[in-house]
C-alpha cells in the first residue's frame, strides 16, 4: 500500500476494520498477524492484549504538543505517532534534541509528554496497567491485576515499611508521598516504576 497506493480498498465499498482504524494502524496490525503467522503463532487463539496493552498514567500534568509550539496539525500529529514508536531513554532525548533544533525550547507540557512516555516505557516493563499520581502519593494497577513477579514485588512492599501498602479492595498499591508539584509527582513515579521495573 505504500508504493503503490490503496486503490478501492478505502473506497466506499469497503467496510471492516480498515474503516474503522486507519490506514497506518490497520497496516500495522496486517504486519503483526503476519509476523506471527510466520512465528506459526495461531492468531485466532492468540491473546493479543498482552502485544497492545497501553499502561494509563494520570499525573494531573498537562501532556501535549501546543498548537503556539507547532502550528502545523499534520506534522503535530506526525511528531505524535514517531514518539509513540520510541524506545528507550536514549531515544526520546533524542527526539527531545530534535524537536529543541526545530521549533525551539521545549515548553513544559511537551517535556511533560516526554517523561510520560519515559513513565509509560517502564510501566510496561514492570507490568503496571494503571498510575494514578496526586499530592498524597500514587495508586499502581498492575495489567491483568497481577504483578509479572508477584514474589519479588511482596518483598519490595515489605522492605518499604509502610510507604507502599496493598489495597484491600482492588489489590491495588498505594504509594504514601508527599509530592506537591506536578514536577515531583513526575520524578516520584518515575522512580517508583524504575524499581518495579527492576524486579
Amino acid at each position: 500500500m505504500d508504493i503503490r497506493g490503496a486503490g478501492n480498498l478505502l473506497g466506499e465499498e469497503q467496510s471492516g476494520h480498515i474503516r474503522e482504524v486507519g490506514v497506518e494502524l490497520y497496516q500495522q496490525m496486517l504486519e503483526e498477524a503476519v509476523a506471527m503467522a510466520k512465528a506459526g503463532v495461531d492468531i485466532d487463539s492468540a491473546d493479543l492484549s498482552d502485544v497492545h496493552w497501553s499502561p494509563q498514567i494520570n499525573i494531573g500534568t498537562s501532556v501535549l504538543i501546543p498548537e503556539t509550539y507547532v502550528s502545523d496539525l499534520g506534522v503535530r500529529m506526525s511528531l505524535y505517532r514517531r514518539l509513540a514508536d520510541l524506545e528507550g531513554r536514549d531515544e526520546i532525548e533524542g527526539f527531545a534534541a530534535e524537536l529543541i533544533d526545530r521549533f525551539g525550547d521545549l515548553p513544559e507540557e511537551v517535556e511533560n509528554l516526554l517523561d510520560i512516555f519515559a513513565i509509560k516505557q517502564l510501566c510496561r516493563k514492570a507490568g503496571v496497567a494503571h498510575v494514578e499520581a496526586g499530592p498524597k502519593g500514587a495508586v499502581i494497577g498492575f495489567h491483568k491485576d497481577t504483578p509479572p513477579n508477584p514474589e519479588k514485588v511482596m518483598q519490595w512492599i515489605a522492605a518499604k515499611k509502610g510507604s507502599i501498602k496493598i489495597r484491600p479492595n482492588d489489590q491495588k498499591l498505594v504509594a504514601v508521598r508527599h509530592w506537591e508539584t506536578p514536577a515531583e509527582r513526575v520524578k516520584g513515579v518515575q522512580s517508583l516504576m524504575k524499581e518495579l521495573a527492576g524486579l
